[in-house]
């Protein structure tokens, strides 16, 4: 880098601070993710933690659901301490728990959770994963929930293996009819009557994942009657065991059909193509995202897939253990190739001794590049092999022109460390400013305002589609910024690890920005040109006729 580069590059990473204040205690939120852990080392005690961002209401305020534990062996909630729990936020940083009236308590041992509108009726609905229980909450929009699990036929029983370990869910629109798909990333088949015992006898510890054997994961197609087929099989997805943890979509070879990234742990991950016509072709290796650079497999556990560099071309990043580095793959574009640039990026030796949970793709300054943050923690009990501590800070890296991550400090409150997991990205306060909401085993969650001075302006799309899925999920958005800019974002709401953020589409957009335009491609393949558009304001935006 010369000399001139470096001033540059330097100056770039001092610019803005990115900071977040933890606002937990003046909450009112009281949940405490509690996974049954009694000494005897049972692989889900490592693994519950999902949280989801939602406006279960349509108050236009988010709320907030997090997945518990349960005691063990039993896999049974025995009382209050292992419910499920909801609160009503107020916009304002104060919740209120909801759980009792809504009825989504929930049942066994949870792992992760889906927030979207599956029957488009305007209000969002809850999918949640976990041990050899999973459950589809109806949202009624009078406040309460239904159980309508059997009714819908997505238990997530395997007509083979019978009940499995559900892991990360998600909502998407795989073959663009206009309603909600479901996806499952199912880990490994467990049975506490089997468990295995690893270590030493004096020293127990957990077992790798080698122990287990893999799952498939799991697809239902949506039949528009608040029912689902099971396509596992005819679509190609079953055909790939897997030990998936995270889950996340993106049209990453932009042919108007989204597509399925798993990160598998501590064996090749899979990008699931989808072609259009019903089946997904697994192409990890072929796209150059199964394995690290090296051609070594890391523990994959969360991932965000979105686009890092304002190519136009959704990027993947990808927490690991510590030694495997945390991935960060660019989509080289034209279809089908990425590469691995967590080495030249700074990310590779930065994150070499953390293990990451959580990972999301947000411009956390709204300097016009997208940010990395990540949940990490290592293993409990770790600690004495590792010769340090166990729990760990999270981590946020700041985007320098799409080709450097520099990690920032983020503030003291950021700075604590616990055994992190599930994370969940929005804007609890409508200031503009992404928060996050992390969640930590037997630890209080932690709600993390961001206070980042100096951010710069942004806007905000709210999708409502007509004839896509009414959440919008999919979309493609392009911001055309006077000067020739251009930024890129889509819907999702699969972000992480087992976890679901809120809906809307959020663009920093830099310190003296002006849109000239801004272009939607809806699910439908209906297109769409906004302009004339104000900014720092969350815009709602109806797909046409």
């Amino acid at each position: 880098m010369t000399v001139p580069a470096l001033i540059l590059f330097l100056a770039a990473a001092a610019a803005a601070q990115i900071q977040f204040q933890e606002m937990t205690g003046q909450s009112g939120v009281e949940f405490k993710l509690r996974n049954g852990a009694s000494g005897r080392f049972r692989q889900v005690e490592l693994m519950t933690g999902g949280v989801a961002a939602l406006d279960f209401d349509s108050d236009g305020c988010l709320d907030l659901y997090f997945t518990n534990g349960a005691a063990l062996p039993s896999l049974r909630k025995t009382g209050p301490e292992y419910f499920n729990r909801l609160y009503k936020g107020d916009c304002h940083w104060k919740f209120v728990d909801v759980t009792r009236t809504s009825g989504t308590g929930g049942e066994g041992y949870s792992m992760g959770v889906a927030a979207g509108d599956y029957d488009n009726d305007g209000h969002t609905d809850l999918y949640i994963a976990g041990v050899n229980r999973n459950i589809l909450y109806r949202n009624l929009g009078n406040g309460k929930f239904e159980d309508v699990t059997l009714k819908a036929g997505v238990s997530g029983v395997d007509p083979k293996l019978g009940k499995i370990w559900g892991m990360s869910p998600g909502w998407l629109d795989y073959d663009n009819d206009g309603h909600l798909d479901l996806f499952v990333a199912n880990y490994v088949l467990w049975d506490p009557r089997t468990e295995p015992r690893c270590g030493l006898p004096d020293h127990p510890l957990y077992c790798h994942p080698d122990n287990y054997r893999g799952l498939p994961n799991q697809l239902f197609r949506n039949n528009g009657d608040g029912t689902f087929r099971d396509v596992s099989a005819v679509s190609g997805i079953a055909a790939h065991n897997g030990k998936g943890m995270g889950a996340a979509f993106a049209d990453f070879d932009r042919d108007g059909f989204t597509d399925i990234y798993v990160a598998n742990d501590s064996m090749r991950s899979f990008l699931f193509r989808n072609t259009g016509k019903g089946i997904f072709e697994e192409t990890g290796i072929e796209s150059s995202v199964a394995f690290r650079d090296d051609g070594t497999a890391i523990a994959g556990m969360g991932v965000d897939f979105r686009d890092l560099d304002n190519d136009g071309w959704p990027d993947l990043t990808v927490t690991g253990m510590i030694n495997d580095t945390f991935l960060l793959y660019r989509n080289a574009g034209r279809g089908r190739m990425f590469e691995d640039i967590a080495a030249r990026s700074g990310l590779g030796v930065a994150t070499r001794q953390l293990t990451g949970w959580a990972a999301g793709i947000y411009d956390f300054d709204n300097d016009g590049w997208k940010d990395l943050f990540f949940s990490n923690a290592h293993f409990p009990q770790l600690d004495r092999y590792l010769g340090g501590s166990a729990p760990l800070a999270n981590t946020v890296f700041r985007n320098i022109n799409g080709r450097k991550f520099v990690e920032v400090s983020a503030g003291p409150d950021f700075a604590k460390p616990g055994f992190h997991r599930g994370a969940a990205f929005a804007d609890f306060d409508g200031d503009g400013r992404i928060d996050v909401a992390v969640t930590a085993l037997n630890q209080a969650v932690r709600l993390f305002r961001n206070t980042t001075p100096n951010a710069g302006h942004w806007i905000t799309f709210r999708l409502h589609g007509k004839t896509s899925n009414r959440d919008g999920l999919g979309a493609e958005i392009a911001v055309h910024l006077a000067g020739g800019r251009t930024l890129w974002n889509h819907a999702s709401t699969a972000v992480g690890y087992a976890s679901a953020s809120d809906r809307a589409v959020h663009f920093g957009l830099g310190e003296k920005a002006r849109v000239e335009k801004v272009e939607i491609r809806w699910p439908s393949g209906r297109k769409q040109e906004l302009s004339d558009v104000s900014l720092d304001r969350v815009v709602d935006v109806t797909e046409p006729r």
